[in-house]
């Protein structure tokens, strides 16, 4: 069990330090770019569109570039999304965060849910990839199929929402999606984790990665 004694350096090692903004420019991602090897975070997780800045910025550091893709509805055609992975990852991504066909799992388009994830995964290669569920928006049932689908698919991670849509993670879509897909693969905690305490709620309920936006204000409480 983690707790608010936490340290600054392992709560960084959780973490996504994100910029999803549509009004984000370069010189914002540049200057998120310098805060991540600041902190120390795992990744910085952006648009597509900002990746090769954030490549130019953190190379030679440790600091991953995530790129999302069919962001933030998940609506794109899986080519799209194949193609946008493709085109991320050349320029120096190396994980992916995507976005399910929501309105397909919905209806039990299973199949075409699966071969939407697995066109992303298959464009990512050695890429690591995680599925947002965009938990808000789904019964637990959905959640479950979602998270087993992503799974059966090659995902590396499932991940709790976009951040934009409805609300964003809560514990028990962490406990819930971590029972899903078992010690193995990763589950993203993602939108509305503004403090400590929300932080650290997270971890416990089973979230091995916190995407968060206000990593500035959250690593402040932590422990030295």
């Amino acid at each position: 069990m983690y707790t608010d004694q936490i340290t600054r350096k392992e709560l960084a090692s959780f973490m996504d330090h994100t910029l999803l903004r549509p009004e984000a420019t370069c010189a914002d991602i540049e200057r998120l770019c310098a805060e991540a090897i600041q902190f120390g975070t795992v990744a910085v997780c952006i648009n597509s569109s900002m990746v090769e800045t954030a490549s130019a910025v953190l190379n030679g550091s440790n600091v991953r570039v995530a790129s999302v893709v069919g962001f933030p509805l998940g609506t794109s055609l899986s080519a799209a999304k194949a193609r946008e992975t493709e085109l991320a990852i050349r320029q120096g991504a190396s994980e992916i965060d995507t976005v399910i066909q929501i309105g397909w799992l919905k209806e039990k388009n299973y199949r075409g849910v699966a071969q939407d994830i697995g066109a992303v995964v298959a464009s990512a290669g050695d890429a690591l990839v995680k599925v947002i569920i965009e938990a808000c928006l789904l019964t637990d049932e959905e959640k479950r199929v979602a998270c087993a689908i992503a799974v059966s698919a090659g995902a590396g991670f499932v991940k709790t929402s976009t951040g934009f849509s409805k609300a964003g993670a809560t514990e028990d879509d962490v406990r819930l999606m971590r029972e899903v897909v078992g010690p193995l693969i990763g589950v993203k905690a993602a939108g509305g984790i503004r403090d400590l305490h929300t932080a650290i709620a997270m971890l416990n309920a089973g979230a091995t990665r916190l995407g968060v936006s206000a990593s500035a204000a959250i690593l402040a409480e932590a422990q030295q």
